[in-house]
């Protein structure tokens, strides 16, 4: 096979380890214990099973979002594209930290808006060259709205704030 053959699968084995490797670290990083269950939570909220196929889904569509705009972004575009991943990368991974490793609803609270914030750079990046791209960043942007107003409501019922 020529090194041509093989050059389109390199963006896409990137993708998915580093969609492994985020959803690894969160996912350590999310431990759900006695502390956790001791919270006072909405009715609403959706049952633990759930949050694990959400995110997967969710990092699957941010992979193929994240290939497609590669694909389509020029030399600059691409900067700005892997600088805007890098900081969402590491503010996804950060909530989970100051959620759930130092137990601090009430900073994973603060720190939800620049993680929604970094999205919808992703998404305004991409969306000139990668409009579909920028549709498949939807469901990540609506899931962190919906986990920061889980979020808020968890630090209220708890007296956090």
């Amino acid at each position: 096979m020529t090194p041509s053959a093989r050059a389109p699968n390199k963006d896409i084995l990137i993708a998915v380890v580093l969609a492994i490797v985020v959803g690894g670290i969160g996912g350590a990083a999310t431990n759900i214990g006695p502390w956790y269950y001791g919270l006072i939570k909405p009715s609403w909220q959706p049952p633990d099973w759930l949050f694990g196929p959400v995110w997967t889904t969710i990092y699957v569509l941010t992979a193929i979002a994240g290939v497609r705009a590669w694909r389509r972004a020029n030399p600059t575009e691409r900067r700005y594209f892997s600088g805007a991943l890098a900081l969402n990368i590491v503010l996804n991974i950060l909530w989970s930290v100051i959620f759930f490793t130092l137990r601090r609803p009430e900073l994973a609270l603060l720190e939800v808006v620049p993680l929604w914030l970094s999205i919808a750079l992703l998404a305004l990046l991409v969306r000139r060259y990668s409009p579909l791209s920028a549709a498949l960043l939807m469901p990540y942007l609506l899931w962190v709205a919906f986990a920061a107003y889980l979020n808020w409501t968890i630090v209220r019922l708890n007296g956090l704030i």
